[in-house]
Formats: C-alpha cells, structure tokens, sequence
C-alpha cells in the first residue's frame, strides 16, 4: 500500500507541476513526473524503514512529498540550464 501511495503522489505532484511550469510536451510532462515520482518513493521508502507492503507513516508521507517537491524543483532548473546553454 505504501508504494501505490508514493507513487501516486509523486505521479501528481509532478503533473500538477507541469501545469504551474507550463509544459506543453508529452515528454517534459512525463520527465517532471517521472522526476518527482522517484523522488518520493526513494526517500519516502526510506523513511518508512523501507516497508513497502504496511502502512505509509506520517514522516514518510511528509518527506515523500516534500522530496517530491524538490525533484521536480530539481527538474525545472536543470531543463531551464539546458535550453539556455
């Protein structure tokens, strides 16, 4: 169950964010997705002592979110390097 939560939020949090960022392209929205998704489950798994099939702690849902966030962060400024150069 905990790795179907971070997944989804990680899923949703970078499509929310190529909606803020204003992505256009199938691929920049399944990079930034992508991006935030693994950030969430790496770090989220982590912090849940690395179960995956109990329960999803408070903790790890916060750093999973928060991991997520800079991820896509992450993705944003790297894509923005990338187009300038």
């Amino acid at each position: 169950m905990a790795l179907i939560l971070l997944a989804l939020i990680g899923g949703v949090l970078g499509w929310i964010g190529s909606i803020v960022v204003r992505v256009e392209d199938r691929d920049g929205i399944l990079r930034l997705m992508g991006a935030s998704t693994a950030g969430a489950l790496v770090v989220g798994l982590l912090t849940n002592n690395g179960s995956v099939l109990g329960g999803l702690r408070l903790e790890a849902l916060a750093a999973a979110f928060v991991a997520a966030l800079l991820a896509l962060v992450a993705m944003v400024f790297w894509q923005r390097l990338k187009d300038q150069g």
